[in-house]
């Protein structure tokens, strides 16, 4: 009976624990994990495989990667294209713009590349078809994780954006795990070697670890970095508890109707405009565009504008040369000043002051010709009388320090006396033995 009753009450308490917890399939966590990792893992593949294209068909048409940046256009390009020799007649309307197809199509009529063979195309068709495929998959993938990750954590997508807000998640291994860190751990979450190190080390921990990336701390400058990074952790951490515990898409007995997008973000979208303040106070300007997160202070995903492919900057030799008709260079004035300022006024003869120029459309009278003569002679006999003062003064005190004997002589004539004394000393006694 008592055996009875302890399964019972164990059975009973289960059931009661998983009613209270109502697991719902719009709060699990795994996929977002899941898909962030492949996001990364995707990055690195199409990294590797675009090198490898540009790399495989450059030895065909080498021209064309200083053309195209864009390592998708660049493959559509080949598919399109498929040997060089058919430029001219494909139709690339559809992926480039009508500069740079033209651009295209000159570079490959005097293309220095070497010829493959059909085979070699396909292979390298192939690896281009992988390219593309998997960039549309990444762009269907960051879409779906951008929609999950509103919908399990609106509030911490709203402060960090979906991107961080997921590798924070995937770093703790949950939602709730994460929720249940302090905001000082969320802080530096991602830094953990970087923090060991400095407490072996007795030198400063790290300020950030993930959130470092956020769009509101890659705002800021220099030192606050650092304080917008502590505040939005603490912000942070409060959203994740709503987002961890509330009920949201759970169909309890007596559960309110479903909150609305709004009500789920008010919290985020609250704290992300006191930090934006705060911010602004510190920088003392407004705040620039937020790039890299697509989450507005609204919760909202902002669309990001329309891609357009830019030719690569290429030397342009005729901005070497000079038309027919461009006058000379002239030489700057400075030269000028430098050589009259650089002569020695004192060695100016008086043949040269009497062929100066007018001035002020009338020539000089002999009588100011004569007070400037009068003013350099004055001038050469005051430098003349201050020479000879000093050296005066240099003769006085050599005559000084020849008759006045230094006490550091008059020591060394001591010692040489009493060296002398004991000497004289030490030969009488022998003398006398």
């Amino acid at each position: 009976m008592p055996e009875d009753i302890s399964t019972m009450s164990l059975g009973l308490s289960h059931s009661l624990s998983r009613h209270k917890l109502k697991f719902s399939p719009d709060k699990v966590d795994t996929m977002i994990i899941q898909a962030i990792a492949l996001l990364d893992d995707l990055d690195k593949e199409l990294n590797t495989y675009a090198m490898r294209v540009k790399e495989w068909y450059g030895w065909h048409f080498p021209e064309m990667a200083k053309i195209i940046n864009d390592n998708v256009a660049y493959s559509r390009v080949i598919l399109k294209m498929g040997f060089r020799s058919n430029a001219a007649n494909a139709d690339l309307a559809e992926v480039l713009p009508e500069e740079i197809e033209t651009a295209i199509k000159a570079a490959a009529e005097v293309s220095m590349g070497t010829e493959i063979t059909q085979e070699d195309l396909d292979n390298i068709h192939s690896l281009a078809e992988q390219v593309v495929e998997f960039t549309e998959y990444r762009q269907q993938l960051s879409g779906y994780l951008a929609t999950r990750m509103q919908a399990i954590a609106p509030n911490l997508t709203t402060l960090v954006g979906e991107l961080v807000g997921a590798r924070l998640i995937a770093h703790a291994g949950s939602l709730i795990n994460l929720a249940k860190s302090p905001a000082s751990t969320i802080q530096i979450l991602g830094a953990e070697k970087a923090l060991f190190r400095a407490l072996k080390t007795k030198h400063d921990t790290p300020k950030y670890g993930l959130i470092y990336h956020a769009s509101l701390v890659g705002q800021a400058t220099g030192k606050n970095k650092g304080k917008i990074a502590r505040m939005l952790a603490t912000k942070t951490a409060l959203g994740l508890r709503v987002d961890s515990l509330a009920d949201w898409g759970i169909e309890g007995e007596g559960a309110k109707a479903e909150p609305t997008d709004e009500e789920k973000s008010a919290l985020g979208v609250e704290n992300r405009l006191k930090i934006e303040r705060r911010l602004r106070n510190l920088e003392g300007k407004p705040l620039g565009p937020r790039g890299g997160v697509g989450i507005g202070p609204g919760g909202q995903q902002v669309q990001p504008g329309k891609w357009e492919l830019k030719e690569a900057r290429k030397y342009n030799p005729e901005a070497d040369g000079l038309s027919k008709d461009a006058p000379a260079a002239a030489e700057p004035e400075t030269k000028l000043i430098e050589e009259i300022n650089g002569k020695d006024s004192s060695s100016e003869s008086d043949s040269e002051m009497e062929d100066a120029p007018i001035t002020n459309g009338t020539p000089k009278t002999t009588k100011a010709k004569a007070d400037k003569k009068a003013e350099k002679a004055a001038r050469k006999a005051e430098r003349a009388a201050k020479r000879l003062q000093k050296e005066e003064k240099k003769a006085k005190k050599a005559a000084k320090e020849a008759v006045a004997p230094t006490p550091d002589a008059g020591k060394k004539r001591k010692r040489d006396d009493a060296e002398v004394e004991k000497s004289d000393k030490k030969k009488t006694k022998k003398r006398s033995q």
